[in-house]
């Protein structure tokens, strides 16, 4: 912002969208379809035959299949893969964000904008990325540059083999999870990558996710899309009856618009706050619901529980984790190459040592510089060779025990941090089970019949004399 004779000049606001779709089978799509489209291509769907030709459609600027740590794949053979990796008759094949590319960018700029942020979806959710950037249609409004970006809706390994559901992008799991839902996070972050573009390329104009409720603005409704036509009568500068009746009809068609559009962002938010209270209760009563079933248990099935969640050794872990076991084998392998070497060392010694005991005089004469003895210099150039290997061997080796010492440790921090919940649980249970042992213990001493010297001594205080 810069001061103008003693104002303060905003930056000026590109258009921003970002909005979120799904490719499903129940609603009769397949992500071979959408991916052709999007990509103005031809792919043949190897599951069920069908041929999607989209050759002659336009408007595609750039497009490019991103896989996790910068690779990529034929298009047709990625979204085949993942029609044969999805079984189920309304499965999610895919996700969609659609984004809107600033206008106040070249084309250069937008698709390195499009690729950058494919590139980061794919390494943050593990997931394959196909980014398609596309023009404005011909009868359109001219600043509509936008991109497709598909992403798979499993996890997709650096060499494009598919694996499980991409749990992080489903907002079911989010909100079980009590973690930001991943719409949110990818408006925020994607205002974030066109910002910086936008300054990069020296432009004033920032884009801005927050609703107007959340920017402070309350002079004005939210915009309403209207299409080319009513945005055609709206630019209208004729100031003819017609043009004029034109206009007044568009203005009234926005004021409608904008009315309906505050009331459905109301009503979402009255779902919105149902939905998370409805959540909340479900919660609460799946808690009250375990906890009754847990006082219900008798000491033996109390045990039971507790045998059943106890989680395995942290240590036993430790040496099961794939950062261990790559740095310990790491390890190992070099103590045999400094153990071998070593060997080699101590081999090569002997043989010099030997020759020189077979070969006194020689040796005397050699180790003077008097005489040149040329299998002794041999022998002693393998013995300098071979310790000069063991001093190496030794150094790396202490560098690779001191990383499977600290990837140990990590791992045993994590495991312990991971199993610290179900812990925490354990000692719940184990108190109370101890506690029910208690109670059953002092109703069973309550039950048992009094001893029968008891009962005599009494009868003997009671009874009649016989003297």
């Amino acid at each position: 912002m810069r001061s103008v004779d003693g104002y303060v000049k905003m930056p000026r606001m590109a258009v921003y969208h970002l909005s979120a779709k799904t490719v499903s089978r129940s609603s009769g799509r397949s992500s071979t379809a959408a991916a052709a489209y999007r990509a103005a291509e031809r792919i043949v769907d190897e599951r069920t035959g069908e041929i999607h030709d989209f050759t002659r459609k336009g408007g595609v600027v750039d497009s490019l299949i991103v896989l996790p740590g910068g690779g990529t794949m034929a298009r047709a053979e990625l979204w085949n893969a993942v029609e044969a990796k999805h079984k189920r008759g309304d499965a999610v094949v895919a996700r969609e964000f659609v984004v809107a590319l600033p206008d106040e960018l070249d084309a250069a700029q937008r698709s390195d904008l499009a690729r950058s942020y494919a590139r980061e979806l794919a390494d943050r959710y593990g997931v394959a990325v196909d980014v398609n950037t596309h023009a404005p249609g011909k009868e359109g409004d001219q600043r509509n540059h936008h991109a497709h970006i598909l992403l798979t809706a499993c996890y997709c390994a650096p060499d494009g083999t598919l694996g499980k559901k991409a749990v992080e992008l489903d907002p079911i799991h989010c909100a079980r999870a009590k973690v930001e839902n991943v719409v949110e996070v990818e408006r925020a972050r994607w205002a974030e990558l066109a910002n910086a573009a936008l300054a990069r390329a020296g432009h004033e104009a920032r884009i801005d996710h927050r609703t107007l409720e959340a920017q402070g603005i309350t002079d004005r409704l939210p915009s309403v899309h209207l299409g080319p036509t009513a945005t055609a009568i709206e630019r209208s500068d004729r100031e003819s009856e017609i043009a004029r009746r034109a206009r007044e009809q568009a203005q009234a068609f926005m004021v409608e618009m904008q009315s309906q559009a505050a009331i459905q962002q109301a009503a979402a938010r009255d779902v919105a706050e149902l939905e998370a209270q409805l959540a909340q209760a479900l919660q609460q009563t799946e808690v009250q619901a375990e906890q009754q079933r847990i006082e219900r248990m008798s000491v033996a099935e109390l045990a039971q529980e507790i045998e059943r969640l106890r989680p395995p050794r942290a240590l036993d872990l430790v040496e099961r984790d794939q950062a261990v076991l790559k740095h310990g084998a790491e390890r190992q392998a070099l103590q045999n190459q400094h153990t071998e070497a070593s060997s080699a060392s101590a081999r090569a010694r002997d043989k010099a040592e030997a020759w020189r005991e077979a070969h006194k005089v020689q040796a005397w004469l050699h180790d003077k510089g008097v005489g040149h003895a040329p299998a002794l210099r041999e022998l002693e150039e393998q013995h300098e060779a071979r310790h000069a290997e063991v001093q190496q061997l030794a150094v790396l080796h202490a560098a690779a025990e001191a990383r499977a010492k600290k990837a140990r440790e990590l791992a045993h921090q994590r495991i312990q941090s991971e199993q610290a919940p179900t812990l925490a649980k354990l000692a719940e249970l184990e108190e109370l089970r101890k506690e029910k042992q208690q109670q059953e213990m002092q109703q069973q001493r309550r039950q048992e019949p009094e001893p029968a010297l008891t009962r005599e001594r009494d009868n003997d205080r009671g009874g009649p004399s016989l003297g």
